[in-house]
């Protein structure tokens, strides 16, 4: 249904339905909750402001979503998700659990941010600068992209006790132990996203287009001329990146639950 919508690519279909099936298989319904909350929510954002979004000519892959954009997004959750079923047996109190929620509420926050910021009526700034940057140029940062962000992280963190308990029926799970899932996953999320802008800003690839003289994140820009590496490191992608940014939000909701416990 995604790739006839064109939400996926036939690459990212496949990709997803690894993913999902991997998802599905270790906790059913529980599990599937938190990846359908990131993905349903994230189409249906990208699809506000789709002309505006089109016209953004110095960023890739607008439109359907590839294998690696799956992958990059989805990958660390899936496996966060197999070493609670492997390594934890699928334990109610598991750090892997909640690295796994921590991993979605990255890509979901980071995600609103994006497909929120880029509709902001003022351009985004720098993270580091505070200078202005062009719309979807990684490393900028707006009210509403950060509002929408923190949104994010707050949706997955309180489905996560929900998700555990359907992922784990008939199991007793203490109110103690889901009362403290919540507060970890939105870190998790919110620095993951943070984390995101960091490296955009930083050590993402950066390229140039001699033609327009600007700056851009693509091979080819949308006025058809080739560009120039620039700065930051070739390999470090923007897919690269959103994968960096949901293992932090897994480190970071799992780690932090392990000391709160």
């Amino acid at each position: 249904m995604a790739v006839r919508v064109h939400a996926l690519t036939r690459s990212g279909g496949v990709a997803a339905f690894v993913v999902g099936g991997l998802t599905f298989a270790a906790g059913t319904i529980g599990s599937a909750l938190l990846l359908l909350a990131f993905f349903i929510s994230s189409v249906a954002l990208s699809r506000a402001g789709k002309a505006r979004k089109r016209a953004l000519v110095d960023i890739g892959k607008a439109g359907a979503r590839d294998a690696w954009q799956v992958l990059a997004n989805g990958g660390v959750a899936t496996a966060a998700l197999m070493g609670w079923v492997f390594l934890d047996h699928g334990a109610a109190a598991s750090a892997w659990f909640v690295a796994f929620a921590g991993a979605y509420a990255a890509a979901t926050a980071d995600t609103w941010g994006t497909e929120i910021g880029t509709l902001a009526a003022k351009p985004p700034r720098s993270i580091l600068t505070g200078k202005p940057l062009a719309t979807g140029l990684s490393g900028g940062v707006s009210a509403p992209g950060t509002a929408a962000e923190v949104a994010g992280a707050v949706l997955i963190a309180i489905l996560t006790p929900l998700a555990l308990l359907l992922a784990l029926p008939g199991t007793p799970v203490t109110l103690h132990v889901l009362t403290s899932l919540m507060l970890p996953v939105f870190a998790g999320g919110f620095g993951g996203a943070l984390i995101d802008s960091l490296l955009g800003a930083t050590l993402q690839e950066r390229r140039w287009c001699p033609a327009c003289q600007r700056e851009c994140e693509v091979d080819q820009h949308g006025c058809g001329t080739a560009t120039e590496h620039r700065r930051g490191l070739p390999w470090l992608t923007n897919d690269a990146v959103n994968f960096a940014a949901t293992a932090a939000g897994a480190a970071i909701a799992g780690g932090g639950w392990s000391l709160l416990r």
